[in-house]
Order: C-alpha cells, then structure tokens, then sequence
C-alpha cells in the first residue's frame, strides 16, 4: 500500500479550495477533528479564503460557543449548509437567520444515510422519514430562509407509498477523526467514544473524486493492531494530521474517561438522585410508561435524567438504553459528552443505528418540547428566532412505537414545589408552549395518529395523549385548578378526559 503523508493542520487544510463541499464528521462534542476545523477558520480569518463553501453533517458538532461548526460562522465563508442539527452552532445559525446563506435542515439519520448513497453512485435517499413535517415539500422542504430556494428534497411514490427524495450530491473534502494511524493512513478508534458515519463520509467523499483528511492523537507501528479494529482503511485517507491535545479531547467536555471505552455493570455507576422539582416530578411520571424489556432512546436535556430515575428504583437493568450516536446498553453521558455511554454493551456506526431505528426497533422514545399545538405537533428545531435544528429527533419520534415528550408546561423562570400533599406554582413561567399553531412542525401529530402511534406528552402539572381530535388532558396534577393553572395557560382548549385522572402522589414525593 502507499503512504499517507502526516501534514501539520495548516498544511492539510491548505489543500481546500474555494466552492468545495466539505463533510465533517462527529456528534456534539465527541469524535469531531477541532483541530481541522480550527485550522480552516484561522486560514479563512487571515486569508479570507475558502470561501464560499457548501458544508454538509449530520449530527450537531460544537459547544454552544466557539468549537466545532462554530468554526464555520464567519459571513463569506459558507455559501451553503446541508445540517441535521444547528442548536450547538449559533455563529453559524445566525448566518441562517440573517439570510446570508441557503440553509437545509434534514433528518441527522437521513443525512447519515446520504453519505452511503453518495459513496454507492446513488442518485440520494428514499425515505420515510420527514413526511408531514417542515421537511416534506409541501411544508417547505427543509428550507430554513428566503435565500434557499433550489429543492433537495422531491416527494415521490414507491409501490403505492408516499416517501422523500433527499438529492445526492459530490463532496470535495472529508474532515474526520480518529485515534491512531499507520504509515498507510489505517485508522483505529481504540480511544474515541463512537465511530459516528465516519467510514461512509471517507467513502462517499473518496467516490467522488475528493480527499479525506483525518486528525489522530498518535502515530502506530506498521502491522501492529488487528485488522477488525481499523474503522477507515487507508485506501480512502489522503493526509494524516497529529492533533495536540488540546484540539483532540475525548469529548468537549472530558480529556478521557475510561468508562466511554469498555463494559461493566451498569449498577455499579454513581448516578446522583435527581433533586426535587419539575425535573424530577416529569421524569418520574415519565418512567412510568417504560415497560420491562424495552429498547429505550433517551433525548438530550430533560429526558436524560429518566436514567437516574432508574437507577434510584433499582430498575436499570429491565430496559436498553440507546443513544443515536451509536452506543448500545450502557447509561448515556450527558451535556456536552452527550453521544458516549458509561459501559455501554456495543458500539455500532451511526447509520447502522438509525437503520434499526427508522425501520421500527426503539420501543419508547422520550423527547423534549418547546412547543406543542392544538393538533399535537411538536416544535423543537425553529422559535423565538433562533435556528435550533432537528438532530435525530425526527428519525426517532416517527418510528417509534411509543413516544412520550417531557418538558415542563411553561418556560422561562418556573418554580413550583410539592406541601401538604399539592403542587403549588411559586412563580408561572414566562412563555406559554401550548400554542395554537407551532411554529415548525418538527412532530405531526396527524401523521402520527394516522400511523396508530401511541404518544403521550407528560409535563410537572398535566399530562395529554394524543387522539384522533388532536391533544387530551388525561391527567392533571393533585392541587392544580383546571382552569387556572391548565387552561389559562395555554393558547387553545384540549379535549378533557371523561376519566381525568390525578397525577400519582407518589411521582411527587
């Protein structure tokens, strides 16, 4: 085989040229190569140059501030994003927002899955997954501003059915990371939490007649590791990059944590309990509709902490918790190491995972909220002006035997406490997120029903689920006044329940 030269970032990232589309790799803080992408910014700030540039990921990469896709954010560097989640790149979002690039936000799994299409000579990918929602043609077509006009996505029938025509397209540059290569650019991940949709990025981009760059911590002898073990073959690598430390952490947030790594028994993890308030009163109330046996895929944010909830019932080990990124078993880590797993059981690449998911394998999904209408669509990716994307959420809400959406019924500054056997509201939230009409539909609730889905939407006061009619108060918590503290706050009138019920006492205490 040849060799792979090792290129300082600089060198490396001197390679890209203006108009090129460029594919990283990566899930929040984990696996991404901050040292290329942080190359590639410094270049751009002293050169001005790559411009215009089309960048394509599927999962969200950053830190809310600086890293990641945040590299990106400079007007004139980007003429185009294709990105499965936005949240953790608002430099870049805000480009978005002010209409100074075109601006797609597709499904992280299909996205994933493009990259195999792309590598095999496909012309795209046929899904399922985007119908009825801002993603569908017919409400949008994942455009997220004016200046995006040109369609990527066709909606087409296949043997009767209706399906999404996400377009293919050729990648110039594939910006990846691993943990060590040989002289002929075989990568291994032995220290990496996940190996994400690496391998289909180096192939895609490598079958389009582009060139893969890989940042690695270290340099291995030649013949040295087992053949199994290498996740990018050298044949698709054109440079090898040696990252300092500081631009290959294990996540954003964590320099190594073993845990990430290797197996163990789940129980022996230390995981605080979860302090009293509308955090724990939700995920409490949400834990029980976990049947024993389940295949379980917690979201980002609240419904992490249905994780604790088991581990203080001493029930860890009656479900499976996955993460998207790819980690089965295990408990999933959280903030900015979300996409690794304390002792997870397999690691499997992205896209492998969101085949089991987009084809029905999760049993109960639980999801957050920002906004919820009166037909029970579910806005997370676009509000109050800022783009936050949709990541995996759309992958695992449509596909999901059951879903349940947690977040508490109003927002900003909330503080409520359990006396005397009633919850009280010391303070209302600021924001209503029952709304008439959500602003994205991010979840349809019509398409949902239309499937037979179950879903249920659990909140500190109230919980709905969602029928024929659009949502149904089903529960509402001991000492709330219907009309006060329910009804009041919200902008329309649910169907209520002939059977309302009290919220169990016990999610309380």
């Amino acid at each position: 085989m040849k060799k792979v030269p090792v290129l300082t970032p600089e060198a490396a990232i001197a390679m890209i040229n203006s108009d090129s589309t460029v594919a990283t790799g990566g899930f929040v803080g984990c696996t991404h190569p901050e040292a290329l992408t942080a190359a590639l910014e410094q270049r751009y700030l002293r050169e001005n140059s790559p411009r215009d540039l089309t960048l394509i990921y599927a999962a969200g990469q950053g830190d809310g501030k600086d890293r990641g896709l945040n590299h990106f954010g400079h007007d004139g560097m980007l003429k185009r994003v294709v990105g499965g989640h936005w949240n953790l790149a608002p430099a870049m979002g805000k480009l978005a927002v002010d209409n100074k690039i075109e601006a797609y936000n597709f499904p992280q799994g299909v996205i994933s899955h493009l990259f195999r299409e792309i590598a095999a000579g496909n012309p795209g990918r046929v899904s399922h997954i985007g119908l009825k929602t801002f993603v569908d043609p017919r409400n949008g077509g994942g455009k997220l501003n004016a200046r995006t006009t040109e369609d990527l996505v066709q909606l087409i029938e296949l043997d009767g059915r209706e399906m999404l025509f996400y377009k293919g397209f050729p990648i110039n540059f594939g910006l990846l990371r691993g943990t060590a290569a040989d002289s002929f650019g075989n990568i291994s991940f032995e220290e990496e939490v996940i190996t994400a949709e690496a391998l289909s990025i180096a192939q895609a981009v490598k079958n389009s007649g582009g060139k893969v760059i890989v940042q690695v911590e270290r340099i291995t002898a030649d013949y040295s590791r087992d053949p199994k073990n290498i996740r990018i073959p050298g044949i698709y690598v054109d440079a090898v990059v040696l990252a300092p430390q500081a631009h290959h952490m294990q996540t954003y947030a964590e320099s190594g944590n073993k845990n990430y790594l290797r197996q163990g028994d789940i129980n022996s993890l230390n995981l605080p309990p979860l302090e009293q308030g509308a955090k724990r009163y939700i995920s409490n109330r949400a834990f029980q509709e976990i049947m024993p046996g389940a295949v379980v895929n917690l979201g980002i944010g609240l419904p992490e902490n249905i994780a604790r909830i088991a581990k203080e019932r001493n029930q860890l080990d009656d479900i499976i918790l996955t993460v998207e990124s790819g980690p089965i078993g295990g408990i999933p880590a959280s903030g900015l190491s979300f996409g690794a797993s304390n002792y997870p059981q397999a690691i499997i690449d992205q896209p492998y995972m969101f085949d089991f998911y987009d084809g029905g394998g999760l049993d109960i999904a639980f999801l957050g909220m920002a906004e919820t209408d009166r037909e029970g669509n579910v806005n997370v990716s676009k509000f109050s002006g800022r783009v936050a994307g949709i990541g995996g959420f759309m992958n695992i809400t449509q596909t999901a035997r059951k879903v349940v959406f947690a977040g508490t019924f109003t927002a900003g500054g909330l503080d409520i406490s359990f006396r005397n056997g009633k919850l009280k509201i010391d303070r209302e939230g600021k924001f209503d997120k029952f709304v008439n009409q959500a602003e994205h539909v991010t979840f349809s609730g019509k398409y949902a029903v239309q499937k037979g889905q179950e879903v249920i939407y659990v909140t500190e006061r109230a919980v709905f689920a969602l029928s024929g009619s659009g949502l149904e108060l089903i529960e509402i918590a001991p000492g709330m006044d219907l009309e006060k503290d329910i009804l009041r706050q919200m902008a329309f009138k649910p169907q209520i329940s002939a059977k309302l019920r009290t919220m169990p006492a016990s999610i309380f205490s």
